[in-house]
């Protein structure tokens, strides 16, 4: 069964505070697919996530040209982007596969994109500019209950 959480009017403090959350109370293997627009702060959540792991924000850029970065801190952080890959195929041949069962988190900005080929328990986060240029709305959705049950409790 599939789960839905929201929050709304977020800035980028609130969303470190999120990506604090998730590092302490997820999973050490978990996928993530980011999808949204242009600008609605992808790879900045991606960041404070990095920060919450103790990884340098600076070292997380978004990977449209690069296509796949590595970092270790806290959790392993497997950061791609899929807004470049022509189809399911071509991103299936940059060995996501492999990413998907590492002890790690596998984020993937433009996830949409290859929505098909994604793991049935991807933790599914959409990012939506608000009302405020500034903040963000923030969709949470997942078919793992386990999740639910953390993220219910987020403050």
């Amino acid at each position: 069964m599939t789960w839905h959480i929201e929050r709304k009017d977020l800035d980028r403090e609130a969303l470190a505070i999120i990506a604090q959350w998730m590092v302490v109370n997820l999973p050490p293997q978990l996928t993530i697919g980011i999808t949204g627009t242009l600008g609605a702060g992808k790879t900045t959540f991606t960041q404070c996530i990095a920060e919450a792991a103790q990884i340098s924000a600076e070292a997380v850029t978004s990977p449209t040209f690069t296509l796949l970065q590595s970092h270790s801190g806290l959790i392993t952080l497997h950061h791609m982007d899929a807004y470049r890959v022509n189809d399911e195929d071509e991103f299936l041949e940059l060995g996501v596969e492999e990413l998907f069962e590492d002890q790690a988190w596998t984020i993937i900005e433009w996830a949409d994109r290859v929505e098909s080929v994604m793991p049935q328990e991807t933790l599914w986060i959409q990012m939506d500019i608000s009302d405020h240029f500034d903040r963000r709305n923030v969709s949470l959705t997942s078919q793992r209950a386990e999740l639910k049950r953390v993220f219910e409790a987020l403050p």
